[in-house]
């Protein structure tokens, strides 16, 4: 049976079923997704697999930690739209580890600015802004102004 079945089944049943956790703890997704819908709160077994992956880790943080968690804060922090989502939606502000790789996609550092920080990127990141000069720019520096 695949962690996919697995959870599915538990979800079908409604019910929690420990038999079938280890198989759905191989995998990050239907761990988290074991989590909000069967167990619907913290789920410790599929945390550090959970913990793997910028999508579920962000999503646990937001659904079910509902707040910041350390734990999944490097994976997290290696891709910039979740580093950017996380930053947005659970820190509620500026959050230093995701911002080397949110300065490497200008969409997201323009929203970072607008959406996460309200003003002025930290110096790195609004330097990079400046000398990429693309179509973000402009409205960034409107912003800033």
């Amino acid at each position: 049976m695949t962690p996919k079945e697995a959870y599915y089944k538990a979800k079908k049943l409604g019910l929690r079923m420990p038999e079938l956790e280890p198989t759905i703890s191989k995998d990050a997704e239907y761990s988290f997704y074991y989590a909000l819908n069967v167990i619907k709160g913290k789920w410790e077994k599929g945390e550090e697999t959970i913990s793997k992956d910028a999508y579920s880790s962000c999503s646990y943080a937001r659904h079910i930690i509902k707040g910041k968690w350390e734990l999944a804060e490097p994976t997290i922090s290696k891709d910039a739209q979740y580093s950017f989502l996380y930053a947005r939606h659970i820190i509620k502000g500026k959050w230093e580890l995701g911002e080397p790789i949110i300065s490497k996609d200008a969409y997201l550092s323009y929203h970072y600015a607008l959406d996460v920080i309200k003003g002025k990127l930290p110096d790195f990141m609004h330097n990079q802004m400046i000398l990429d000069n693309n179509e973000y720019t402009k409205d960034y520096i409107e912003l800033i102004k």
